[in-house]
């Protein structure tokens, strides 16, 4: 006998009070905080519940009872379902305002390290078209709306190209417009999606692993070059025929395009590191430009996706680290080099540290091109790296520079720059939370001197932060 699924209340004429995490807004009815997304404070709500815990619920608005003062139109007509820009009703005033609160919630509840006045965030001068890289999805299995569904629609084409719906990994959202790239990026896409719907193109199955077409990649620069890949499962000569004809149309159609690829992916997944790609047309690679340096950017390399708030990120990163020209850098989890490459011309000597190979040859690569011969890339654990013997062969640094993942730092990395003691240490973070996390770590020796936000994804509650700390004279006690 099956246990009679418990109801879950609908909560009437609820005032949204602040932002939360994951883009959600807050509400508290009596005791319990209730996460809701697509809504701003200020909106009054019913909400009905969708998953309940003892001291917090999640939950969906039903019903508008009053619209907020503060609420703005979304632009786009997929807002609310493709799960992307979900603070697009929130103006973007707001949204810095917000961000700004993420930073200092973050650093005083869980970093609990003693702070200097937080500097007022960076704004992003655009706030739509902002990004140089979208991956757009093919699949047989065209996501329904809650309208579609309800007018009964029936498509002749259920292939569809555009995002993953959140929480269903097998169904695509079809995107006609997105707002975060040049517009040309949605006429390349639409035009695959109408060529491939004239010509019977079979659209990737995830469940099955069948399917010619899985995956495109555009990449702009600001040095108007364009990069177009295709990610296709091709089985045999019938499937290359039509590959090579459909990248055809599409060098024909974009002479844009200056860099035309595709990869042969038949694994279950769509990661592409570890295969060959075949270049279609023009060069494997495209220039991205920052204060005069050019960095090459390939199919699998690591760029900041907002090209103009990169380089206010890294000029903030710049004038923390102080450099007057004799400095020792150590810039771990450098990627392809860009931050090393970036202040190199302000100091002595730049190491950079990366865990990924291919990383490290873009990083070397990229110093070339520029000729700066002030850097040393090193690929490696970075545990592993930062010895002693490391220390002792290239010098104990001035300044580190840290850009780790979203996962912060790991306690044998933190362990490491205690060790190595850097009057200064430059954290840059696209996590708050971790990043608060790591300074309480690093409290014992260091103290936060300055801190400055930057938004580089505007429309989302990603925020970046830059924090300085300077080494101590006298190390903390440690607490009881």
């Amino acid at each position: 006998m099956s246990r009679k699924k418990k109801e879950l209340p609908l909560l009437e004429k609820v005032l949204i009070t602040d932002v939360a995490a994951e883009g959600k807004a807050l509400a508290r009815v009596n005791d319990l905080v209730v996460f809701v997304p697509y809504v701003v404070p200020g909106d009054v709500v019913d909400l009905q519940v969708k998953r309940k815990k003892h001291s917090y619920a999640e939950a969906v608005a039903v019903k508008f009872h009053e619209y907020s003062s503060k609420r703005a139109v979304p632009f786009s007509q997929h807002y609310g379902v493709c799960g992307g820009c979900k603070w697009q009703v929130l103006p973007y005033d707001e949204q810095i305002k917000y961000k700004q609160k993420q930073i200092v919630d973050n650093l005083t509840r869980i970093g609990k390290v003693e702070l200097p006045e937080i500097t007022p965030i960076l704004g992003s001068a655009k706030t739509e078209f902002y990004r140089n890289k979208l991956e757009f999805t093919f699949s047989n299995k065209r996501w329904l709306t809650d309208e579609d569904i309800k007018s009964g629609v029936v498509y002749d084409q259920m292939n569809a190209v555009g995002f993953h719906i959140p929480n269903a990994f097998d169904k695509v959202l079809p995107i006609e417009k997105c707002w975060l790239q040049t517009e040309l990026s949605n006429d390349i896409r639409n035009a695959v999606r109408d060529y491939a719907y004239q010509h019977n193109l079979v659209f990737y199955n995830l469940r099955t692993n069948e399917g010619l077409l899985r995956n495109m990649m555009i990449r702009t620069s600001n040095t108007d070059e364009l990069m177009a890949l295709l990610q296709l499962r091709i089985e045999n000569d019938a499937d290359q025929q039509m590959a090579n004809d459909l990248l055809q149309f599409i060098a024909d159609t974009f002479p844009q395009i200056t860099s035309l690829l595709y990869v042969n992916n038949q694994k279950c997944n769509d990661t592409i590191n570890d295969l060959p790609v075949v270049t279609f047309k023009g060069k494997d690679y495209i220039y991205e430009e920052m204060e005069g340096l050019r960095f090459k950017v390939g199919p699998k390399s690591f760029y900041q996706t907002n090209t103009d708030q990169a380089y206010e990120l890294y000029k903030v990163a710049r004038n923390f680290a102080g450099l007057t020209g004799n400095e020792l850098v150590y810039d771990l989890y450098t990627g392809t080099g860009t931050i090393a490459n970036f202040v190199s011309r302000k100091a002595r000597q730049v190491i950079g540290i990366e865990y990924v190979p291919e990383a490290i040859e873009d990083a070397k690569v990229n110093s070339q091109i520029n000729g700066i011969e002030n850097t040393l890339f090193f690929a490696g654990d970075m545990k592993d790296m930062l010895t002693q013997d490391f220390i002792n062969q290239y010098g104990r640094p001035d300044v580190i520079i840290t850009d780790p993942p979203r996962a912060g730092m790991h306690q044998d990395v933190i362990d490491v720059l205690l060790f190595a003691q850097a009057p200064r240490i430059v954290y840059v973070s696209c996590n708050p939370a971790t990043q608060a996390r790591d300074l309480q770590l690093l409290d014992c020796k260091y103290k936060v001197v300055a801190v400055q936000p930057v938004d580089m994804f505007p429309h989302t509650q990603h925020v970046e932060n830059v924090v300085l700390l300077e080494l101590r004279e006298t190390p903390k006690e440690p607490q009881q």
